[in-house]
């Protein structure tokens, strides 16, 4: 497949030949050649660069990935995402090694609570439920009831006593969306994605006014008001799924633009749009195929949750995944 670069002009997207493709090519071919002599998988979030993803053995979003690769005969496995993924996929894969190309690649909004915060917060509402968006660290997992995902959040909700006072961290917006759709008592940490978080009405009414037949989908970690002017509302697997069954042919993506590529990946003849160009996460495109390839010469750097955290934080992920999903 050919590789591209994006130029973002207004509103429309240019998909340009890469000056250096047969550059991307070797290395890529290098990555895959190392892959099966470590016997390792690479996994890769769908707002990574489009050269990863076209390397990738698998691409979605982190909690998928994670189940996905406990399920695989894989002695290695290469993340590439943000730490708090490669936690997730240590977590729930032990005995596998779990390599992050890039160690710094964090994320802003797992880093708003800590798991001395939380515990603090506990203390406070001794009785509440505590449901931790997989956004978070091990620790904040750890000390957490129940994990919840974007797509999965109201059902998790719903699992809990209708009596019971509800905490959700670290995400506001998803934990207001989340109220908003269910009967249960949600109290929230005042955490954000800030990609999310800073889209703004005025940008994406600019945006719908300019494309008046195009669905807006956005993301749950947007703003109330948002989600408010969404035709739909789904994490990042949801809108790939939605955009491939849906009539339209033409869609407003709201949340990082790593998606488009997925989106035109898989559905060539249809048009997404970003609702604000400038939705990058710097962490995010962090890694490149030189840190893929030297991650597995050098099989690090390592991510590992050590046994205790792994086990409680472990039981906070089983409850979510125990819950039905209609």
């Amino acid at each position: 497949m050919p590789v591209f670069v994006k130029e973002l002009m207004g509103n429309k997207q240019i998909m340009q030949a890469d000056p250096n493709k047969d550059k991307v090519k070797v290395l890529q071919a290098k990555i895959r050649d190392l892959l099966k002599k470590r016997n390792a998988i690479l996994l890769v979030h769908n707002y990574q660069r489009p050269e990863i993803q076209d390397t990738a053995d698998l691409c979605g979003d982190s909690l998928e990935l994670s189940i996905k690769a406990s399920k695989t005969d894989a002695d290695v496995i290469v993340f590439c995402g943000v730490h708090f993924m490669a936690e997730t996929a240590s977590i729930l894969c032990p005995e596998k090694r779990v390599i992050l190309p890039v160690l710094n690649a964090g994320c802003p909004m797992a880093g708003m609570i800590t798991a001395k915060q939380l515990i603090e917060k506990k203390k406070e509402m001794p009785d509440a439920v505590v449901i931790s968006y997989v956004n978070t660290t091990a620790e904040v997992k750890a000390e957490s009831d129940i994990c919840c995902t974007s797509a999965n959040a109201i059902h998790v909700a719903n699992s809990v006593d209708p009596s019971r006072q509800i905490l959700m961290t670290p995400d506001k917006n998803l934990a207001r969306y989340t109220k908003s759709k269910t009967d249960r008592k949600i109290s929230y940490w005042n955490g954000y994605c800030p990609i999310h978080n800073n889209l703004t009405v005025d940008q994406v009414m600019k945006v719908k006014e300019a494309h008046p037949k195009a669905l807006f989908l956005a993301h749950p970690e947007c703003p109330p008001e948002i989600l408010d002017l969404a035709d739909e509302v789904k994490s990042t697997s949801g809108m790939i799924a939605y955009a491939g069954s849906s009539s339209s042919n033409e869609f407003i993506i709201g949340t990082e633009e790593g998606i488009l590529y997925p989106l035109s990946k898989a559905n060539p003849n249809k048009l997404f749009i970003p609702a604000d160009p400038d939705m990058i996460c710097a962490d995010m495109k962090r890694t490149g195929l030189t840190e893929v390839l030297r991650s597995l010469e050098n099989l690090g750097p390592e991510v590992k949750v050590p046994e205790q955290t792994r086990q409680k934080a472990k039981a906070a992920v089983e409850r979510m995944l125990a819950v039905p999903v209609k």
